[in-house]
């Protein structure tokens, strides 16, 4: 004759105890996902439009910059220089040792015009060297382990220009997609959705 397991009747806080430890395994999963891998972010200025526009939601992927540098023209999240607690999104535009100069809303990098066909100028006012580093500026050397940064929407973004360089050690990770965008205005609520910028690359 077969001996028969006896199964155990759980207890009510044996199982409050098994769901308690599944989600603290979730909850430790997703911890290091944000910490090391990828991490969620929300649009909230228009100094990168037409990029990313205000209501994008973005997922920035962390672990890229553990194996490599930031790339020229990446769009990259990073600690504001002059407040840590602050998150800001704009793109590099120069490399550390590279000379950056701007003349008349052109950017120069190494004494060659860069192409830039992601940026937007609204205003078509040229701002005069020493009024205003907005459309004239440098040049200036980007220093080791620094980096110059810029808003596409560049006649209205607060960056590089206006605060200085951006430490290697302040970057976050880089943006990768957009998977929700959000614009609730209009009397339309469906129509608050921006349904086509929903799995939009970031380039």
């Amino acid at each position: 004759m077969e001996d028969k397991l006896l199964k155990e009747t759980p207890t009510f806080w044996t199982k409050v105890w098994e769901y308690a430890k599944s989600i603290l395994i979730a909850l430790l999963i997703a911890l290091f996902i944000r910490t090391f891998i990828v991490q969620a972010f929300r649009i909230p200025s228009g100094s990168m439009i037409p990029t990313l526009l205000v209501g994008d939601h973005i997922l920035v992927n962390k672990l890229v910059y553990r194996f490599g540098d930031p790339r020229r023209l990446d769009v990259v999240v990073f600690r504001f220089p002059l407040d840590r607690r602050k998150d800001y999104i704009k793109r590099v535009i120069g490399l550390p040792g590279d000379r950056v100069e701007i003349v008349d809303k052109v950017v120069y990098i190494n004494g060659k015009p860069l192409r830039e066909p992601y940026v937007q100028h609204t205003d078509p006012r040229i701002i005069p060297r020493g009024v205003q580093p907005r459309d004239n500026y440098g040049p200036v050397v980007v220093p080791p382990g620094h980096y110059f940064v810029m808003g596409d929407n560049r006649d209205s973004s607060y960056d590089s220009r206006f605060w200085g360089f951006v430490s290697r050690k302040a970057f976050i990770g880089k943006a990768l997609i957009i998977y929700f965008s959000w614009n609730p205005h209009g009397s339309n609520p469906l129509h608050w959705v921006r349904w086509r910028r929903i799995g939009k690359l970031i380039h």
